[in-house]
């Protein structure tokens, strides 16, 4: 977030990842990384869809900007000081039209065309990463599960094979007393 801030001049950025709720089924953007972020109990750090801007970003699948952010938005504050921003984009982040985050940004200036037409393809770009990075992931847990039958496969398979021991050692006995019988 911090390269992007230096590219686009931007003096605030924050990036949520979409995360599914473990006690629900739903889903939620959940604050995973900021450059210039100051940690504020009315600012939330969590997002249903639809919820705020950036739910809203997430649940349309469209961009939104503002050019005219109201005072009592946020502030970029330095050492030295604190103002508003100039110019407020958010940007869903996308991968085969399924949403996979969203990232704020806002600046003191203006953000150009060429700036927008960045932000398009490395929103492009951060999709595809996301998604290869869930794939790789789910791929790493099937692999575990996969691993953990096998284990318990193989030990079902010992076992059966020393109940099979055992009954092939109980019939050769029940045979050697047959034999005595007879």
């Amino acid at each position: 977030m911090s390269e992007l801030a230096q590219v686009l001049t931007v003096h605030y950025d924050a990036f949520y990842i979409l995360q599914q709720d473990e006690n629900s089924q739903s889903h939620k953007l959940s604050l995973y990384s900021s450059y210039g972020y100051k940690s504020d109990k009315n600012i939330p750090t969590v997002f249903g869809i639809g919820e705020g801007l950036v739910g809203q970003v997430a649940f349309e699948k469209e961009r939104i900007m503002l050019s005219k952010v109201p005072s009592n938005y946020i502030n970029i504050t330095s050492s030295l000081g604190k103002a508003k921003p100039a110019s407020l984009i958010i940007l869903p982040v996308l991968f085969e039209n399924d949403i996979k985050a969203v990232i704020e940004l806002a600046s003191l200036d203006e953000f150009s065309e060429t700036h927008l037409d960045f932000l398009s393809q490395l929103t492009e770009s951060i999709g595809i990463v996301l998604n290869t990075i869930e794939a790789n992931s789910r791929t790493e847990e099937l692999l575990e599960q996969s691993q953990s039958l096998a284990g318990e496969l193989k030990i079902q398979q010992e076992e059966l094979s020393r109940t099979n021991d055992e009954l092939q050692d109980k019939a050769l006995l029940l045979v050697k007393q047959k034999n005595e019988v007879e």
